[in-house]
C-alpha cells in the first residue's frame, strides 16, 4: 500500500480493492483452468483435487506472511482473561470461533466455483448473500447499542441494486441453463457458506466496534484467525484421510484424501494458484474491517469488487481457454452492481465531507 494514502482515506479503500480485484480475477480463472477437461489441453484436476491443493496454497500463504511480519504478536494494550488458570487475550473467545467460520468459507467458496455454473454467477449468488448479511448486522449491532450511526441512505439504495443483481441469477434461468435454486447440493453449499459468513461478520464488526480488544489491530484478528482456521481445516484433513478408505465413505472423500497423499504432476501448479485465494484473503479482512465505516458499507465494496472482478474473469476464462461467455442475464447484473457502486460513491464523498 502506498504511504502516502493514510490509514481509513478512501486512497487506501481505492488501494485495498484494486489488489482485491487483481487476486479474484487470477482465482476465479485458475478455477476454471485447472478443471478444464484434459483432451483439450488442460490439468483435467476433480473438483476435489483442485480444493485440496488450493486450500493447500491459500492457507499456506496466509501463514507464511502472518509468521513473517509478526502479526500474530498480541498487542500490549489487549485485554486479557484467565481461562483454566492460564491468562489469555480475552478477544480470542470471538476471534477463535470467527476462524472456525472461515474454516467453512474457504471449501464452500470453492465448491461454489466448481459448480455447472460461470465464475461471475458464483460470485454474484455469494456476493449478495454477504452485502444482506452486512446490513442484518448492522442493524443488530445497533439496537445492542455497539454501532452509534447508521449507514447513509446511499448505501440502503446500493443494497436494493445489490439484491437486484443477485435475482437475475438466481430466478431468471433459461431452458438448459443450471437450475441453482432446484439443485439440493448448491443449495447446501450456499447454506452452509451464509452462515458462517454471518457469524464471521458479525465477529469482525464486533471486534471492530465494541472496543473490547483494547486498540482494534485488524492484522493481530486476521493472524488469530487464519491461524484457528488453518488448524481446524488441518485437523478436518487428517480426518478425512482417515475415514476416507472405510467402506460406504463417500466417493469424493477418496479423491480428496488420494490428491493429498499420491499428489500428482499439475499439483504444485494448483497449490501456487491457490497462493492467489490466499492473497484475497487478507485484502477481503481488510476491507470488512475498514476503519469508519459500517458493515453495510465495507460489506457492499468487498463483495460488489469481487463481482466486477467475476465479470472479467469470466470474460477472460472465455478468450483465454473457451469458458463460458457472460449471459444477457449477467450483464444486467453487472449494469445493476455498477448502478450500486455509484451510490457508494456518493456515501463516501457524503462520509469524506464530514470527517
Amino acid at each position: 500500500m502506498s504511504a502516502g494514502a493514510s490509514e481509513g482515506s478512501s486512497a487506501r479503500l481505492v488501494q485495498l480493492c484494486a489488489a482485491y480485484f487483481s487476486f479474484y480475477v487470477i482465482t476465479g480463472v485458475s478455477v476454471k483452468y485447472f478443471t478444464g477437461p484434459a483432451e483439450k489441453g488442460y490439468p483435467g484436476l476433480e473438483d476435489v483435487e483442485f480444493l485440496a491443493y488450493s486450500t493447500l496454497g491459500g492457507s499456506l500463504v496466509c501463514l507464511v506472511v502472518i509468521f513473517a511480519r509478526g502479526w500474530n504478536r498480541t498487542p500490549a494494550d489487549a485485554p486479557r482473561r484467565e481461562v483454566m488458570g492460564a491468562s489469555v487475550p480475552a478477544a480470542w473467545t470471538f476471534i477463535l470461533p470467527s476462524g472456525l467460520c472461515t474454516a467453512v468459507v474457504i471449501p464452500t467458496t470453492t465448491l461454489m466455483y466448481m459448480l455447472p455454473i460461470s465464475v461471475m454467477v458464483a460470485m454474484v449468488i455469494m456476493r449478495a448473500s454477504v452485502i444482506v448479511i452486512s446490513r442484518a448486522v448492522d442493524e443488530i449491532q445497533t439496537r445492542q447499542g455497539i454501532l452509534a450511526r447508521r449507514p447513509f441512505w446511499q448505501e440502503e439504495v446500493a443494497v436494493f441494486f445489490a439484491l437486484a443483481a443477485a435475482g437475475t441469477n438466481l430466478f431468471l434461468v433459461a431452458p438448459g441453463d443450471f437450475d441453482f435454486v432446484q439443485n439440493p447440493l448448491a443449495m447446501a453449499i450456499l447454506g452452509a457458506y451464509i452462515l458462517a459468513y454471518a457469524l464471521r461478520i458479525y465477529i469482525m464488526n464486533y471486534f471492530k466496534n465494541a472496543g473490547r480488544a483494547g486498540k482494534a489491530d485488524n492484522r493481530w484478528f486476521f493472524a488469530v484467525e487464519q491461524i484457528a482456521a488453518s488448524s481446524v481445516l488441518a485437523v478436518a484433513t487428517v480426518v478425512i484421510i482417515a475415514l476416507a478408505s472405510r467402506d460406504g465413505m463417500p466417493e469424493a472423500l477418496g479423491r480428496f484424501a488420494g490428491a493429498l497423499l499420491s499428489p500428482g504432476e499439475h499439483a504444485p501448479a494448483a497449490v501456487l494458484a491457490g497462493a492467489g485465494y490466499g492473497m484475497v484473503a487478507f485484502f477481503s479482512v481488510f476491507i470488512f474491517m475498514f476503519k469508519g465505516r459500517t458493515a453495510t458499507f465495507a460489506g457492499l465494496v468487498n463483495r460488489l469488487t469481487s463481482l466486477v472482478a467475476g465479470t472479467a474473469a469470466t470474460v477472460v476464462s472465455y478468450y483465454a481457454f473457451g469458458g463460458k461467455f457472460p449471459r444477457p442475464t449477467d450483464w444486467a447484473s453487472l449494469g445493476l452492481i455498477l448502478v450500486a457502486v455509484g451510490f457508494l460513491a456518493a456515501a463516501e464523498q457524503r462520509r469524506a465531507r464530514r470527517a
